[in-house]
């Protein structure tokens, strides 16, 4: 399937994360799955969510589900090492998710759902999403407990032979006494692998991130 990736929409990032560390393997993976449904979490600006639709709404109807708080995590706050202004970080969000649908060829049904990704991933499940969503892309939270929730959440989430996508492995903020283990993904990550190790297949991926395919429930 050809991919038209010269005509991009004008949108509105302010950092390349995205571009640097996902995009380039996302170009060669989503064309080759079959995704009518797809949940984020961690949308911050856009990036990834911007990608999907332009990408799959070209060729195919869209439920995509954003999941933020937009109050930024640890390193976005005080005297963190990320700070932002997320009230920004939101508006841009929406006017940039906004110019991907609106170029679209076929239908997005966009849901947002603000809040706490734990919160919103046990509502979607209680009203009936286990095993409804063929791709899911995890990049909220960065503190160790966090991530390790959102992966068995997202996984009870996922269809049987969907992906899920974990950003951020290698990463971990920059503190002044050095790094502390439990603010970083890599440990919920390692751990959630190792414990799911019989339900799913980890797949060749760059180093910043982690792609698995669910293999069973």
């Amino acid at each position: 399937m050809a991919w038209d990736t010269a005509a991009e929409a004008p949108y509105d990032f302010t950092n390349g994360w995205f571009e640097g560390n996902a995009r380039p393997f996302w170009e060669q993976l989503i064309p080759g799955l079959q995704i009518t449904s797809a949940l984020e979490i961690g949308s911050y600006e856009g990036a990834s969510a911007c990608f999907l639709v332009d990408r799959i709404a070209a060729h195919a109807p869209l439920t995509l589900h954003c999941v933020d708080t937009w109050a930024g995590g640890i390193e976005h706050q005080g005297d963190g090492s990320a700070t932002a202004d997320m009230d920004a970080v939101e508006e841009r969000f929406h006017r940039n998710i906004q110019r991907a649908i609106r170029r679209a060829a076929h239908p997005v049904d966009l849901r947002i759902h603000k809040g706490r990704s734990d919160a919103c991933l046990s509502e979607l499940l209680a009203i009936g999403g286990r095993g409804s969503l063929d791709f899911i892309y995890v990049d909220g939270s960065h503190q160790a407990p966090d991530v390790l929730c959102d992966a068995v959440l997202a996984f009870r989430l996922l269809k049987v032979g969907g992906h899920l996508v974990f950003d951020d492995y290698l990463w971990s903020e920059r503190l002044p006494a050095g790094q502390d283990p439990i603010r970083c993904p890599k440990p919920a990550i390692d751990a959630f692998t190792t414990l799911y190790c019989r339900k799913l297949q980890i797949l060749e991926a760059p180093l910043w991130q982690i792609y698995v395919r669910k293999t069973a429930d």
